[in-house]
């Protein structure tokens, strides 16, 4: 199906859900926007490489860049219907379920033109939003899905550990087991390296396929053997569950020796976009960019 056409399908099925005519999904120049209140979402893809092979894409994390979007730049009949069904629009749209779904699907529309079948893309979900569903998870989106030509098993669910939530961890272990059961894999984001044992029985209990960290989360480990030793620990935790490790946002060499020398699986960051540029002008005959 063409884009414009489906742009007008998930504006329609928005329109029915929220009992309002504002239509919050925009095409612009092939590429795809949406409108929550006055905030404008917009699709920034990241390549997720292989470590060994970084010029090997596998996949893609779906990023949201957000900006601000002035009222008066709407159509005339657009301005009036969003007036006219204000009382539903605040009281639907301001949710973090409703902002998630909106941001996915922007997601998925702009993936389809890059989409390749034995590639993934890693798509966040909120923690609040798992725990603000009772049931069926990821049904809505697998709807999504089909109507864009693609499969649950093409995307990955990213969600952050964090031990704010500690205490609703056997709720989002239900959420993500959901998830699971309809072909998603699933993705856990570590936002530091930790070692409290609620997060690490947290991770062998999900089992996910991927679990995701950042340079950022090792800045803080200035002693060599110590940043070693803690990521040989979660090394050997991922191998237990048969997961796979994502380092992110590496934008200098040591990070992607740091990455190969423990076997990380994939790795995405700045670093590689240069190396990206330089190659490109580097081809020619007798010519070869190391990623190395």
């Amino acid at each position: 199906m063409p884009l414009q056409q489906l742009v007008e399908y998930f504006n329609d099925r928005f329109g029915q859900e929220h009992h309002s005519s504002f239509r919050p999904i925009l095409l612009e120049d092939g590429l795809v926007s949406g409108l929550f209140g006055s905030i404008r979402i917009k699709s920034n893809f990241l390549a997720l490489r292989h470590t060994l092979k970084p010029e090997v894409i596998s996949g893609y994390g779906a990023q949201i860049s957000v900006s601000t979007y002035d009222p008066l730049l709407l159509h005339a009949q657009q301005l009036d219907s969003l007036f006219h069904d204000a009382d539903a629009y605040n009281g639907n749209f301001e949710s973090i379920v409703n902002f998630d779904r909106l941001a996915r699907t922007v997601h998925m529309l702009n993936y389809l033109p890059i989409s390749h079948l034995e590639q993934t893309l890693f798509l966040d979900v909120d923690p609040r939003h798992i725990l603000g569903i009772q049931k069926d998870h990821g049904a809505y989106f697998e709807d999504v899905l089909t109507r864009c030509g693609l499969q649950t098993s093409n995307v990955a669910i990213v969600t952050g550990v964090n031990k704010n939530y500690a205490k609703y961890y056997e709720q989002l272990i239900t959420g993500l087991d959901n998830y699971r059961s309809r072909g998603y894999r699933i993705a856990l984001r570590l936002n530091d390296i930790v070692k409290e044992h609620y997060t690490l029985d947290f991770i062998e209990k999900v089992a996910p396929n991927y679990v995701s960290i950042s340079t950022r989360s090792l800045e803080d480990y200035a002693h060599g053997d110590l940043l070693d030793q803690t990521l040989a620990e979660l090394r050997t935790r991922v191998s237990t569950i048969e997961g796979q490790i994502i380092l992110q946002q590496i934008y200098e060499k040591r990070f992607d020796q740091l990455a190969r020398q423990h076997g990380i699986d994939f790795v995405e960051g700045a670093y590689y976009r240069v190396r990206d540029v330089i190659a490109s002008k580097a081809q020619g005959p007798g010519k070869k960019v190391s990623y190395a």
